[in-house]
């Protein structure tokens, strides 16, 4: 089984621009892929606000063109500031607990870019687990009691390792790196030659993504 890790943030346009070629490029592959966290704006580093022309003018250079030739990626949220995502990953972590880490990341790009939901909130969060079918009332005590702060700040730590600036960044296998929305074509490749040689030197790759978005 090849291994394919993408570290992500919720609150990042590219990272749900890239839900779609990762989907393709695993199709019928025996590759399995890993939604990992990576907060771009950690507390206190000021989020963007929407209204901001910055904000305005990005969508429209980068995010609103590559959407129409790759699926729909939601709209720009009103949400104001852009929320800090660090309590939405700790629900990761809780999720993960429970066998639904991975389905919850495609859960959570939706309701933040195409229902406008504050990921930073923590009732909205408690609704989202819900929906997912957690325990919602132990979801909200465990964030509340920060029983899964230690578990995000390893993944974090993780990251660091892994010399993650920017998200979506995607290493296939532990070698071929991948930052930016991927390529179908450039992921399959990746599958094969993971598949195919034992030790293959990191390959860095420069493609549409954020590293302050």
């Amino acid at each position: 089984m090849v291994s394919i890790k993408v570290w992500s943030d919720y609150v990042c346009p590219f990272c749900l621009l890239a839900k779609e070629p990762l989907r393709q490029a695993v199709l019928g592959a025996d590759a399995e892929i890993e939604w990992m966290p990576f907060e771009l704006r950690p507390h206190p580093t000021p989020t963007l606000r929407p209204e901001g022309s910055y904000r305005q003018g990005a969508w429209e250079r980068s995010v609103y063109p590559p959407a129409e030739r790759m699926g729909p990626a939601g709209r720009l949220p009103d949400v104001s500031p852009q929320p800090y995502t660090r309590l939405a990953f700790e629900r990761y972590q809780f999720a993960r607990g429970h066998g639904l880490g991975q389905s919850c990341v495609p859960r959570m790009l939706r309701a933040f870019f195409h229902v406008d939901r504050d990921l930073g909130d923590l009732e909205v969060l408690t609704r989202i687990a819900a929906e997912l079918g957690l325990p919602a009332a132990e979801f909200r005590t465990v964030l509340e009691q920060g029983t899964y702060a230690t578990a995000h700040r390893c993944a974090l730590a993780a990251a660091d390792r892994h010399r993650i600036t920017s998200v979506p960044t995607v290493i296939v296998d532990g070698t071929h790196r991948i930052e930016g929305v991927p390529a179908v074509a450039r992921l399959r490749a990746a599958i094969a030659a993971a598949r195919a040689e034992d030790t293959v030197p990191a390959r860095a790759g420069a493609a549409q993504g954020s590293s302050r978005w």
